[in-house]
């Protein structure tokens, strides 16, 4: 089993510090999606204008939206890939 690792990652223009046992690259990699999600939501008009609160849920449930779609077109992928290998080898 890797070892714990405690990671620096800056996100929103703060550090913090990550402890995992997934690589640097990948905590590094989940922070800038964040702060990807963070501009392309500061993007949308009057989206300054709420609340800190509001904000966060708005981007919570923006990366959640991202979450199941990703997770249902791998479900998809896998359906197609099943239907193919049931066919290929009837």
């Amino acid at each position: 089993m890797a070892a714990k690792k405690d990671i620096q990652v800056v996100i929103g223009g703060k550090v913090y510090t990550l402890s995992g046992y997934e690589s640097e690259e990948y905590l590094q990699k989940i922070a800038l999606y964040i702060n990807n999600k963070m501009d392309e939501m500061d993007q949308i008009s009057n989206y300054r204008r709420l609340s800190v609160d509001m904000q966060k849920t708005l981007l919570e449930l923006n990366m959640a939206d991202d979450y199941y779609k990703a997770k249902r077109q791998i479900e998809l992928l896998e359906t197609d890939i099943e239907e193919k290998d049931k066919i290929e080898y009837d």
